[in-house]
Order: structure tokens, then sequence, then C-alpha cells
């Protein structure tokens, strides 16, 4: 289930990437799922856990992936933080969704991130309804962000 907390969060972590660069584990990257996103979002392979080799760079470290990636890994690994999920572009809300299928998640959200045409679940937090499509998130997003 997609937990969303729209606004200011006080424990919210606001700088995802450089969090991660600080505390991603090298098997994080080697997950099927972290593979599939990176290459979907930052068009990159990863080779091993120190070499992603990207379409565009060439060669890179894992510190070198965008934020948007970034972030998304450390919501699939670390659940005892909350992400600011503005720090990933709507490229990026699929694989949000695709998380949350898998486990309980909750972002911190500063904006009105394009969850697409399909329906979905989430809660808003800060009022507790349920949201099952855009039409549905806007109509509560848009007294928060």
């Amino acid at each position: 289930m997609l937990n969303i907390y729209l606004g200011e969060m006080e424990k919210a972590i606001y700088h995802p990437p450089v969090f991660f660069d600080n505390q991603y584990e090298d098997e994080w990257l080697l997950d099927n799922l972290s593979r599939e996103m990176i290459a979907d979002v930052d068009k990159s392979e990863v080779v091993g856990p120190h070499l992603i080799e990207s379409s565009v760079l060439g060669p890179i470290s894992p510190t070198n992936l965008s934020g948007g990636v970034k972030t998304l890994i450390l919501m699939r690994f670390d659940d005892s933080h909350i992400f600011n999920a503005s720090a990933c572009g709507d490229n990026c809300a699929k694989w949000i969704l695709k998380i949350a299928e898998e486990k309980d998640l909750t972002i911190n959200l500063l904006h009105l991130m394009d969850f697409g045409g399909e329906t979905f679940e989430a809660k808003i937090l800060n009022n507790g309804k349920l949201v099952h499509n855009m039409q549905d998130f806007v109509a509560e997003a848009v007294y928060y962000v």
C-alpha cells in the first residue's frame, strides 16, 4: 500500500541522492527490480555493484546514477526512513507504485506527481482518504501542495 504525506514533513529525508551515496549497499544494485529501474529511468545497465554502463555517460559508479533512481532504490530497501519523492521525476511514478505493491511504502511529496492514467490505490496521510486514480489524487493533493 502506498501512503503519501503531502507538504513539509518533519522526519522526511529531503535529499535522498546524498543519503544514498553514503548509505547504499552493493547488493541493492544487484537486485532484479533495481536493475529494471536503472535500465528504465537512467537507460543504464548494472555490470556489477561498482560499475554501471550508462548509454549517455559511459561507465559510471553507482553514485553517478540519477537522483530519481537513487531515491527509488532507497524506497525499496530502507524501511527505516521516509524519502521525499519529489526528488524523482514523473518517470519514477510507476516504480513507486510497483514498490508499494510489494510492501507498505510511505513517501513524502511536495508536488503533484503524475501517477498516470491507470487505477492505483494510495492513502493520503494528511487526511486519511484513499485515492484510486489521478483525479482523486489531485482533488485531495491540491489542499496540501
